[in-house]
Parts: structure tokens; C-alpha cells; sequence
């Protein structure tokens, strides 16, 4: 039977209160150790390369276990996963607080984003049945305003704790936060029906191989080609031959290779690809040029990276609303275009340019990047059955993370190639050239969805 469309308002209202606060906490702790490591390091006698370990452990087990998690929520429904995504993330939170030495923490890491992978990979499918129909697109807004909220505000609000408080603190607060979410969400999360299909181990192994080591092989071969990055290249690339292989003989794969025949589902995945490598390789390059090459302070620089994300802040939720009432391809295309304009204008900055005149270079892109993601959200996700709806959120975050890591490669492999130049005019240049074509690329994309039935 067809489920209730969406909640009445008290409750949607009430459900998305626990969507903000775990997805928050999901993203913040994505970032938000990179400003500890210098401290953690110091207070466990630990290398810099060890301890790098603590940001690295948790992205790697989301990448790994979104899929997974996002199957096992149309199997088992999203409200459970959901759950006990969040009260393992909790838990791993508190774990974090309280390690007494460097593998303690890298493991209660690895927990915590397994937790984090739960939330993340049915939070968008949730929104689906929490949001009427005629308002998904308004939701997706929403969660779009969340995640970059969440980014805006990471580096400031690590600051602030670590000014008062050790960085066992910057774990410890997630505890309460999502002990109220737990407490929200058993109340208000709707009920969502479950499919009768059976979970693959093997495809979940081999889900986590190919990604694991292609993550790693790209991070490391953006830093310089060398044994091991390559092996681990080519066994990413042996295990993902056999693992397609093995999703086109299931009925219903781990990688939903079926919605993949679906032209808008399709082109709506690499569309987003390609705008978080376009973001990601501005994010990654723009600092070291404003430190190095126009001689900013770290405090300069993080101001003038916040006109993006606080723009999208601003512009997502409009755009969320928009996409309920016209074509999310034309609104997409039309936002990618101006990220095209802006990384265009980043790319001709004059030198010497003054803060003003690089900052709202800055809020154009983020024009741009929040007018694309809500439609475009709305759109993928739509695109998939309701009863796929994990899948099509699954493969939502999952994008995010492959854009998001290819573009932190290829600004390293830039890097690399510019050798003591790094932060040079021409390696910030050749980066944000290959933003522009990516952003470009992906505003094509998105204009070509046109051309196939979309969702309502």
C-alpha cells in the first residue's frame, strides 16, 4: 500500500529538527578534527603522518558503508537504519572524547563514521517521506541549507571550543546533540515500508575494496605516483571490474546499476560529480594562494572563503522551492552556468586584488552551487522508485564524496607538478582552469535531462 504523503506540519517540522542536528554533527565531523591535529599530535606523541590518521579513518568508513547502509534501508526501512546510525555515532562520539592514546581514537573514528554513513545514507529518503510530494523540493532545500551550514561554520566552531577547551571537547559535544536527536527521532521519524530483498555480503566487500583503495590510490598519486599507490589502483580497478559485473546479475543491486539505465537518474549522478570536484578544487587551492601569493593571514583567508557556503546558505532554500514548480535541469544547468561565471572570474583575480573584490568573486560561485544542488537533489532522487528511495540517497551522498575526492587529488597532482611553485599564480590558475571545466561540463549535463521525462 502507497504510504502517507508526508507528515502533517507539526510533525515534518519536529522530524526535520532531528534530521538538522544529525546530519550536522555528520558533517561537521567530517572537517572539524583537521584543526585539532596539531593538538592531538602534541598531547599523544604522535607524527603528523600518524595522526592525520583521525580525519582519514573517518572518511574512509563513510565512503565504504554508504551503499551498503543506504540497501539496508530500503530492506530493513530508513527509519531504523537511520536510528542506529545515529546512536552508534553517539556512541562512537563519546569514545572519541575519552581515547587514551593515538589507535584508540583512529578506531572510535572508524565506529564514528560507520555511524555517520548510517545518518547520511537515508537521511535525503527520509526527507522523501517526511516532505508531501509537492514539496520535496522545498526538504532537499532545507538539508542542502544544513550541510552548508555545517561547512560555513566547522573551522569557526573548532576554534571556539579548542579556545576554551582541550580537543576532546570537539567530540564530547556531539553526546548531548544527538541523544536529543535520538530522543526527537524515535518520536516523530515516519515509518517506511521495507522490501523483501536480501543483502549481498560479497557485493558489500567488494563495494568496500574498490572504494576504499580508490580513495586511497587517488589521495596518494595526487602527492606522487608510487608503488603502492599504483597497486592499489590497479586492485580498485580488478575488484570494481568483478563488482559491476556481480550488480548486473542481481535483481537488486548494492550499486543501483538498474536506475543507472534511467537517462535522468544517470546524467543527475555525474552532473553531481562534477559540480563537488569544481568546488572541491577551488576549496583546496584558493588558501594556499591567499596565504602565500597575496600574503593573507589564516584569519584573511578563512573570511574570504565564507562568502561561498554562506551564500548557499542563503540561495538553497530558495532554490529548493523553485524546483517544486519548474524543471530542476533548467534550474541546475542555469545554476552550474554561474559557478562556470564565477571559478571564470576567481580565475582572472588581478593581482593585488583587494578582500572585497575577491569576496564576491567568491559569492557568485556560491550563487551558483546553491542554485544547483537543491534542484539537482531533488531530481535524482525523484528519479528513483519510492521504494528505491535508499539507493537514490545512497548514490546522493556517495557523489558528493567521489566529487568531492577527485577534486582534492587533482589539486594535489597540480601541486605536485608545479613542484616548489605550488602556490604559484600558474598553479592556481591551472586548478581553477580545470574547475571551470568541470563546472561546465556538468552545467551541459544538467541542461540534457531536458531532452528525458523528469520527475514530479
Amino acid at each position: 500500500m502507497e504510504p502517507v504523503d508526508g507528515l502533517p506540519a507539526k510533525a515534518r517540522r519536529r522530524a526535520m529538527a532531528t534530521i538538522a542536528i544529525s546530519v550536522g554533527l555528520a558533517v561537521l565531523d567530517g572537517a572539524i578534527a583537521n584543526i585539532a591535529l596539531p593538538a592531538i599530535a602534541r598531547d599523544m606523541g604522535s607524527s603528523p603522518s600518524a595522526t592525520i590518521w583521525v580525519v582519514n579513518a573517518y572518511q574512509l568508513a563513510v565512503t565504504v558503508s554508504l551503499l551498503p547502509f543506504a540497501f539496508l534501508g530500503d530492506m530493513l526501512g530508513y527509519r531504523r537504519v537511520y536510528l542506529t546510525g545515529l546512536a552508534v555515532f553517539t556512541a562512537a562520539s563519546l569514545g572519541c572524547a575519552l581515547a587514551p592514546s593515538l589507535p584508540w581514537l583512529v578506531g572510535a573514528r572508524v565506529v564514528q563514521g560507520f555511524g555517520g554513513a548510517g545518518i547520511m545514507s537515508v537521511n535525503t529518503a527520509l526527507i522523501r517521506f517526511i516532505f508531501p510530494r509537492e514539496m520535496l523540493g522545498r526538504g532537499l532545500g532545507l538539508n542542502s541549507l544544513i550541510v552548508a551550514t555545517s561547512s560555513a561554520v566547522g573551522p569557526s566552531l573548532a576554534a571556539a571550543i579548542l579556545a576554551v577547551g582541550s580537543w576532546h571537547w570537539l567530540f564530547a559535544v556531539n553526546v548531548p546533540l544527538g541523544l536529543i536527536a535520538l530522543a526527537l527521532a524515535t518520536r516523530v521519524l515516519p515509518v517506511t515500508p521495507r522490501a523483501g530483498q536480501r543483502f549481498d555480503v560479497l557485493s558489500a566487500v567488494l563495494n568496500a575494496v574498490t572504494l576504499g583503495l580508490l580513495v586511497t590510490a587517488l589521495d596518494g598519486l595526487g602527492r606522487g605516483a608510487g608503488v603502492w599507490q599504483l597497486v592499489a589502483l590497479l586492485t580498485a580497478i580488478a575488484a570494481g571490474t568483478v563488482f559491476l559485473r556481480r550488480q548486473r546479475r542481481l535483481a537488486v543491486p548494492l550499486l543501483p546499476v538498474d536506475l543507472f539505465r534511467r537517462p535522468v537518474f544517470a546524467l543527475s549522478v555525474v552532473t553531481s560529480i562534477c559540480s563537488y570536484t569544481a568546488q572541491s578544487l577551488a576549496y583546496v587551492a584558493l588558501p594556499f594562494y591567499f596565504q602565500f601569493v597575496a600574503g593573507m593571514t589564516q584569519v584573511e583567508t578563512g573570511l574570504l572563503i565564507t562568502p561561498w557556503p554562506a551564500t548557499v546558505v542563503i540561495v538553497a532554500p530558495i532554490a529548493g522551492r523553485l524546483s517544486d514548480r519548474y524543471p530542476a535541469g533548467v534550474l541546475s544547468g542555469l545554476g552550474l552556468a554561474v559557478m562556470t561565471a564565477g571559478l571564470l572570474l576567481l580565475l582572472a583575480i588581478p593581482a593585488g586584488a583587494s578582500a572585497p573584490d575577491i569576496a564576491w568573486r567568491m559569492a557568485v560561485c556560491g550563487l551558483g552551487f546553491g542554485f544547483f544542488q537543491a534542484p539537482n537533489n531533488r531530481l535524482l532522487l525523484g528519479s528513483a522508485p519510492r521504494e528505491r528511495s535508499g539507493a537514490g540517497s545512497g548514490m546522493l551522498s556517495t557523489a558528493r564524496l567521489v566529487g568531492q575526492t577527485t577534486g582534492t587529488a587533482l589539486t594535489a597532482a597540480a601541486f605536485s607538478l608545479a613542484g616548489s611553485h605550488a602556490s604559484s599564480e600558474v598553479a592556481r590558475g591551472t586548478v581553477l582552469a580545470i574547475g571551470v571545466a568541470f563546472a561546465g561540463a556538468g552545467a551541459v549535463l544538467s541542461v540534457l535531462r531536458l531532452r528525458h521525462r523528469q520527475p514530479v
